[in-house]
């Protein structure tokens, strides 16, 4: 268990120092050994999403009290933590959709973002898989190169009828397949994933690993598949009650060992918070 937990963190290590390689595969490189890719976005530099002290509650529920990290150009970061606990509005944070009650929320200049919205909300049940990804063009510009829409479908697992489907009748795997198809064409460098492998088949499960694996930015993924999360991150921020969330750099694995080590083999079950105290 230890040398898999140190394989882990060597591979960690060699992501996070392997930044330039990735940034400067072509789509052409990448299409080559990958099912799936994500186009390269601008290159991130040093500052990429900082939290500092910040606090959100809503009523008198707090979610996060002086929440502090801040994200590394090439880290593949999980959020982990129970329904309820704030995780998404962590994203809508990020997105600017929500604003923090106090402290800073700053993202970096060259920041590109990509969210893949767990509702789904803007795919429109009229349209056929086809139309929605391709916008009935037969090539699509997919970072800087053109690439037949129809074969870049197929690599999301929609082949041949598939793909003339109507949105509106698609299972909850498929339009979480069609969502990431939508949102990893788009050039971006920071990557928001919120549950990304829910009702996912195997095969496009492990594109997607390898997809992120290999993306030259930076990803934030909020999921519950532990086994997921311990094949790609880097680093975890953990909502773990009583309105506290932890920074933890190295892979889920480690974050457990971590966790058990600071609170014992205790799995909180049902989620606290703090009140919020009025001056």
């Amino acid at each position: 268990m230890r040398s898999n937990a140190k394989a882990r963190r060597s591979k960690s290590k060699a992501r996070l120092e392997n930044y330039e390689k990735l940034q400067n595969e072509t789509v052409k490189e990448k299409e080559a050994k990958l099912e799936i890719y994500i186009p390269n976005g601008q290159r991130l530099g040093d500052k990429v999403i900082e939290f500092k002290g910040v606090t959100k509650a809503f009523g008198d529920r707090v979610l996060f009290e002086d929440l502090n990290f801040a994200l590394p150009p090439a880290g593949i970061v999980g959020i982990i933590g129970p329904n309820g606990a704030g995780k998404t509005t962590l994203f809508r944070m990020i997105m600017g959709e929500e604003k923090a009650d106090s402290g800073t929320i700053t993202l970096g200049d060259t920041v590109q973002l990509a969210y893949v919205d767990q509702s789904h909300k803007d795919l429109l049940p009229e349209k056929t898989v086809y139309q929605v990804v391709s916008n009935d063009q037969e090539n699509m510009a997919i970072g800087g190169t053109l690439v037949n829409s129809r074969a870049y479908l197929a690599r999301f697992n929609f082949t041949g009828p598939d793909q003339n489907k109507k949105v509106g009748v698609l299972s909850g795997g498929e339009r979480n397949r069609l969502h990431l198809a939508m949102t990893l064409k788009q050039g971006s460098n920071v990557l928001l994933l919120d549950e990304p492998t829910n009702d996912l088949d195997v095969n496009t499960l492990r594109a997607l690993e390898e997809a992120i694996q290999d993306y030259s930015g930076c990803a934030v993924i909020i999921s519950h598949d532990r086994w997921f999360m311990d094949r790609v991150c880097t680093h975890i921020l953990a909502f773990e009650g009583d309105s506290n969330v932890y920074w933890f750099e190295g892979g889920f694995s480690e974050y457990e060992e971590n966790y058990k080590k600071r609170v014992g083999d205790v799995v909180p079950k049902r989620l606290k918070y703090r009140k919020l105290v009025r001056g």
